[in-house]
């Protein structure tokens, strides 16, 4: 390593430990970007993937089930294992799952190799949301609340831009295009690789400080595992509500406004938008005010205004759905950091319990809600999920948790 090198990684290693360090937040939140870029393009395929191999609706859900499985399932046990032994450059070698899973999709021939290939990419999510989540908690100073807004708004961006790219690259070149998207993988790799040198500097420095920095909340293992539970049940709520308005809010102003596939395409949009600018509110507000106070208000604040979008008109349809979508996605950060201060030197492990309970409730609640819309109707379904934010009220069981900086 060139001396200048190992000079910046020193300085970084002290700011860490007494400062935020925003180079290794935008890094890890760039990284983040890329990664949920890739993954956003698999469901976006599925027509071509559905014309390419004769697919029936039963095999594109196992596409989605394999993935979803793949990419939730593990993150606990990936965050487990690497709270024992960090693996600092497990970010870059985790990317090179996604790598050649891309590489497989372009060109595969048959459905198991489908199947295959976006269990690979699954994989490479499931390493990287565990660790980038520790490594922004490593670099959050006291601003913790903060730092996983910054690490988690670059996963929005990806997730929107993802079809974006598909539509204008994927669908007019055709599948095999999809290989071209290894920049997008290898570019990833280059910035992990540098985040991993990093994390291999400082991860000893800075856990020493958080933990002689941390206050013991000194509450039996009984309260803690109730408390997991409750904020479980949150992100239940939460991404079971997401999963209505990100599958299916499209067909939804269709159907009851009779508006065009373009405009509401626009209403969904101003929903990911807003989503985008409440996740990167929720956790500095946190830091500033308590996370209780921000589940409080995230979760069970959405409820007026989820209880009043089945009923309103076009016009207060888009406002009502700005107005969810900025509330409701502040709640993650502070759920987040919440446990992870319930589990302090547990961080992967947390990290990636909820990052993978927020995956397969986004994965099961789509699949669920679309079988009651065939059964019922959409509308039916919007009604339904309105009561979904009452689940809120759980929070006034949290125990509150002092927060000092470090």
């Amino acid at each position: 390593m060139k001396r200048n090198e190992a000079t910046g990684i020193a300085v970084s290693i002290e700011q860490a430990a007494q400062q935020t360090v925003f180079p290794i937040l935008f890094a890890i939140s760039f990284s983040h970007l890329l990664n949920d870029t890739i993954q956003s393009i698999i469901p976006a395929i599925y027509p071509q993937l559905k014309d390419a191999f004769s697919l029936n609706f039963v095999q594109i859900g196992l596409i989605t089930l394999t993935f979803q499985l793949t990419a939730s399932l593990l993150q606990p046990l990936v965050g487990l294992y690497t709270d024992k032994k960090p693996q600092p450059f497990s970010l870059a070698s985790g990317m090179t799952f996604t790598l050649t899973g891309l590489v497989l999709l372009a060109s595969v021939e048959s459905f198991h190799g489908v199947l295959l290939s976006v269990a690979l990419i699954g994989v490479g999510s499931s390493v990287f949301h565990p660790e980038a989540s520790k490594v922004a908690y490593m670099a959050a100073g006291h601003r913790r609340g903060l730092a996983q807004s910054i690490f988690q708004v670059g996963g929005n961006a990806g997730s929107a831009i993802g079809p974006l790219l598909a539509a204008f690259i994927i669908l007019p070149h055709g599948r095999h295009s999809i290989s071209w998207f290894s920049i997008i993988a290898l570019l990833a790799i280059f910035v992990l690789w540098r985040v991993g040198l990093w994390y291999s500097a400082s991860y000893l420095h800075i856990a020493k400080k958080t933990r002689s920095a941390a206050i013991p909340h000194q509450l039996s293992k009984n309260k803690v595992t109730g408390s997991i539970v409750i904020l479980l049940l949150l992100i239940f709520s939460k991404y079971f509500y997401m999963a209505g308005i990100s599958s299916y809010f499209t067909f939804y102003v269709i159907d009851k406004f009779d508006v065009s596939i373009q405009q509401s395409q626009i209403y969904l949009f101003v929903f990911l938008a807003a989503v985008a600018a409440g996740t990167l509110a929720g956790g500095p507000i946190g830091d500033r005010i308590g996370r209780k106070y921000v589940i409080w208000g995230s979760i069970l604040g959405v409820a007026p205004f989820s209880l009043a979008l089945p009923y309103a008109n076009l016009f207060w349809t888009g406002i009502l759905i700005f107005i969810i979508g900025v509330i409701l996605a502040s709640a993650f950060s502070a759920i987040l950091v919440y446990a992870q201060e319930l589990l302090p030197g547990k961080v992967g492990m947390v990290s990636g319990l909820f990052f993978g309970f927020a995956f397969g409730m986004g994965g099961i609640g789509s699949a669920l809600l679309g079988k009651l819309a065939d059964i019922t109707s959409i509308e039916y379904v919007y009604k339904v999920c309105s009561f979904l934010p009452l689940i809120g009220l759980l929070t006034g069981f949290l125990p509150d948790l002092k927060q000092r900086k470090l």
